[in-house]
């Protein structure tokens, strides 16, 4: 029988029949790839936040590590000469102690007594220039962290807490303590 020939005696050709099940199993095996495919997607889609977030988490770690090493070179920059200073120090006490043991009025020295205070003046200045500043506090309020108290007195003009002499002059290097001033504090007359 003849395809023709089944479709008038009202029997389905077969191979209808067979492209229609083919077609099904066309459409499922395209949903298994769309799926297939979707769930690719969704895993590449997920790798490349994992990505992107590892992406940005490393260049924040690099940031970090750059402004850490700035300020490190900064710091060596701005302390470099701590240990240099500290050791100056001593130069600098034992040129004020001439100064003030120098008898002025005695012709003799006077030339002598100059020449000591322009060298003193000169190596303050040259100190100063690299961030060395000398703390003399007499009269001010004391502060514990740039004073060392010594002693206290009782002094009835005084507000309590005052420095009222200072023994030893104090030093910072911007802004660092070097050496704190060592001072006599008054206190509230008994």
């Amino acid at each position: 029988m003849s395809e023709q020939e089944k479709v008038q005696n009202g029997q389905e050709p077969v191979a209808e029949a067979t492209s229609a099940a083919d077609e099904t199993v066309q459409l499922s095996d395209e949903q298994t790839i769309i799926a297939r495919l979707e769930a690719e997607l969704a895993a590449a889609k997920a790798h490349a936040s994992e990505q992107q977030d590892l992406a940005l988490r490393v260049r924040a770690d690099a940031e970090n590590s750059k402004r850490r090493a700035a300020q490190d070179v900064e710091k060596a920059h701005k302390f470099a000469l701590e240990k240099f200073s500290s050791d100056l120090l001593a130069v600098i006490d034992n040129l004020e102690r001439s100064v003030g043991f120098i008898d002025r009025e005695n012709d003799a020295v006077k030339a002598l007594a100059e020449g000591v205070d322009l060298t003193l003046k000169g190596l303050l200045d040259t100190v100063a220039k690299y961030g060395v500043e000398q703390l003399d506090p007499q009269g001010q309020p004391f502060n514990p962290d740039f004073h060392q108290a010594i002693s206290m007195q009782p002094h009835p003009e005084l507000a309590p807490n005052t420095v009222m002499f200072v023994m030893q002059k104090g030093y910072a290097l911007n802004g660092r303590l070097l050496r704190p001033a060592m001072v006599g504090v008054s206190k509230k007359p008994d």
